[in-house]
């Protein structure tokens, strides 16, 4: 066991949140060369801080030894959205997942394919249609917004079109509460952006507890019909799963998708054949462009994490992007190589953890896994594509979601609609 490396810092005047929230790529990429660890600590939120990218330490925090490090209770998560299953801890969380998996899998899934396949249409058909360079990542946003609304709320664009942009409106102002500063003011003219997320929370709660007690069919009423701890607890999930962070990760996915296949008609031409293929394509996506940066935990009591000790009390944040980086697991770890899922790494998915990993990874994984192949099969039978123009910055940012800081512009070209018919039967 040993003591982990770099030094916590004093109280305020040693905080490092401002420079890791800036940058935390290079952050973390910084420390690992000067520690020559892939676990250090620093201070972040005012709290000595454990950093896991390695994924060693990472399986053990979130799988092995995951009852010892819990979800913070004063988490902004649990401001915005409640006691949920995402901010919850121990037997509660256990219960919620059990009682919600169920939404997430079998029958339920299998019926959301068809309206998947209607959105996916509706949303990507007119990409190559103004014979301009489009902004690929605000057709892809607005894709994963429809197909979370619709899926969960029973609120489609196409049928309740003023409903529809009310609700898109007050999810974007709502995760705003989540990259805004917690503080609640308003003064004439003028409130805080949390004080707006807060407004925006509690008009769409109840747009949430009327769907709730009158519609009966789809997602919201098998929601409604769940063994839940509390009458408020349907509400809040329901809020959760309609929030921004579905259609931003979907967005941000996507975008690193086609940013990676640009271009390259060869490797777009495998993924359509080859069902396989396109897995091995979206986990290397995944693996090199998380959506998210990460999570974090707090250490219920001592503990160890790769061979460090980490104190009761300290924070630990696992980083996924130094995570799925660590050459010990990944052979050049930053190239993208979708054959290593074939090779080297085949049958490691579970070393990802873009959405979380063990007993509290995400639980849609399986149906964001089925939004993103069937919005990438609509791309590849309809679509030829290329950066345009060819020189582009694609520097990404990392949060609040990883995407290109510059929006890149993507002209997509429609395909022979044959194509795809010959690619079936050869």
């Amino acid at each position: 066991m040993s003591k982990l490396p770099g030094n916590a810092g004093v109280s305020v005047l040693g905080d490092k949140s401002l420079e890791f929230y800036r940058d935390p790529v290079s952050f973390c990429r910084q420390r690992i060369e000067k520690h020559h660890s892939r676990v250090f600590q620093c201070r972040l939120l005012n709290r000595p801080t454990a950093f896991i990218c390695s994924v060693q330490g990472m399986r053990e925090l979130l799988c092995e030894k995951s009852n010892l490090f819990l979800k913070d209770p004063t988490d902004l998560m649990t401001n915005m959205y409640g006691d949920t299953i995402v901010t919850t801890n121990g037997e509660e969380a256990c219960l919620l997942r059990l009682s919600l998996t169920s939404l997430f899998t079998g029958s339920c899934l299998e019926s959301s394919t068809d309206y998947i396949d209607s959105v996916s249409d509706r949303c990507l058909k007119d990409l190559s249609n103004s014979g301009e360079p489009v902004c690929a990542y605000s057709a892809f946003k607005r894709l994963g917004t429809e197909l979370v609304l619709g899926l969960f709320l029973n609120v489609r664009a196409e049928e309740q079109p003023e409903l529809y942009q009310e609700i898109a409106q007050l999810c974007t102002q709502h995760w705003h509460g989540l990259i805004s500063a917690p503080v609640n003011v308003k003064v004439p003219l003028w409130s805080s952006g949390f004080s707006t997320a807060l407004d925006a929370r509690d008009k769409l709660m109840d747009i949430i507890k009327d769907k709730l007690e009158n519609d009966k069919h789809g997602f919201v009423g098998s929601l409604a019909s769940l063994p839940l701890p509390d009458s408020s607890s349907a509400s809040q999930h329901l809020l959760l799963f309609i929030s921004a962070l579905i259609p931003k990760a979907l967005s941000s996915l996507l975008t690193s998708f086609t940013l990676a296949l640009s271009g390259n008609e060869q490797m777009r031409q495998q993924a359509l054949e080859e069902p396989d293929f396109l897995h091995r394509v979206l986990l290397e996506v995944q693996r090199l462009w998380p959506p998210f940066i990460g999570g974090r935990r707090l250490a219920d009591q001592d503990a160890t994490l790769a061979g460090f000790l980490v104190p009761k009390n300290h924070g630990v944040i696992y980083v996924s992007h130094s995570v799925h980086r660590d050459p010990e697991v990944f052979h050049e770890p930053d190239s993208f190589l979708p054959e290593r899922w074939s090779g080297r790494n085949a049958g490691q998915e579970h070393l990802l953890c873009s959405f979380g990993n063990g007993p509290r990874g995400c639980i849609g994984t399986k149906l964001t896994d089925v939004f993103l192949k069937e919005a990438c099969m609509y791309l590849l039978k309809h679509y030829d594509w290329c950066l345009d123009p060819p020189s582009q910055d694609l520097e990404y940012k990392w949060l609040p979601v990883s995407r290109p800081a510059n929006t890149p512009t993507i002209s997509f070209t429609r395909l022979d609609p044959t194509r795809s018919d010959r690619s079936k039967t050869s």
